[in-house]
């Protein structure tokens, strides 16, 4: 069994909330959206990427047999997640193509599917998932971004110059903003009592990993720690939109 809670906020700075998200608890999804373009582009993008994903695993089709590939190492729904990705990446990109104010339009998302105690992870851009349990906190997802890729050819950079840097804000992969894009896919098996964390970067670029753990430790319902954690990211000083959905898995009773 899946639960989970949602919340959005379009922040203190900010005109308009480019976020989106989605929880479907009969699909056992939860899918969290952060969009880019100008004249609410952004908006549009994540909210087609949070309405195809769902869509698509809902019906369980793609508009072919795996058009997008197929991986014989993952399960049949991580591969059917993959598409739905991948789906939104083309309904996306062609209708920038298509409308001028549109141009450019993009999004990052992460999304999660639950079935039968294996969690898939499908991911693209810096929007991220945690899992908080017995052991603590850890990221599953690691963003596609100008910084991570810096940080991965020499962990030893200074990180202080980094935030710095006129390119820290930069993406190497969101869904949308070209014709092909990259789906970062993993599975996670679980044992019960798991906590999962989808956060938008005005999270995330706003509270550090022990404050994120310290709060999500405490224990109460899926809200109250949802809520505190947007509210939070906004007390923090988030300049951003702030989007997050907490869930919890526990096994099915037989």
């Amino acid at each position: 069994m899946l639960r989970a809670y949602g919340v959005t906020d379009k922040g203190r700075v900010r005109p308009s909330n480019e976020d989106c998200f989605g929880v479907d608890l009969g699909l056992r999804l939860c899918v969290v959206a952060d969009g880019m373009g100008g004249h609410n582009a952004g908006e549009v993008a994540a909210s087609m990427a949070v309405e195809a994903v769902i869509s698509i695993v809902r019906t369980g089709v793609i508009e072919a047999a795996w058009p997008y590939g197929h991986d014989p190492a993952l399960s049949s729904t991580s591969n059917l997640l993959s598409g739905a990705v991948h789906s939104a990446n083309k309904q996306i990109f062609d209708l920038a193509s298509a409308t001028p104010d549109y141009s450019g339009m993009g999004t990052t998302l992460v999304a999660i599917v639950e079935r039968e105690g294996v969690l898939s992870i499908a991911h693209a851009g810096d929007s991220r998932l945690y899992v908080f349990d017995r052991t603590g906190l850890k990221q599953l997802t690691e963003d596609d971004s100008w910084i991570a890729a810096v940080l991965s050819r020499d962990p030893q950079v200074d990180q202080a110059t980094l935030k710095q840097h006129p390119m820290r804000h930069a993406l190497t992969n969101v869904v949308g903003s070209r014709p092909t894009m990259t789906v970062n896919l993993r599975e996670l098996p679980l044992k019960g009592g798991e906590r999962l964390i989808l956060t938008s970067d005005g999270v995330h670029g706003a509270i550090e990993p022990p404050q994120l753990a310290q709060i999500v430790g405490t224990g109460g319902d899926l809200q109250s720690l949802a809520t505190t954690l947007l509210n939070t990211a906004l007390n923090n000083g988030s300049r951003d939109n702030v989007t997050v959905v907490i869930a919890e898995y526990e096994p099915d009773r037989k």
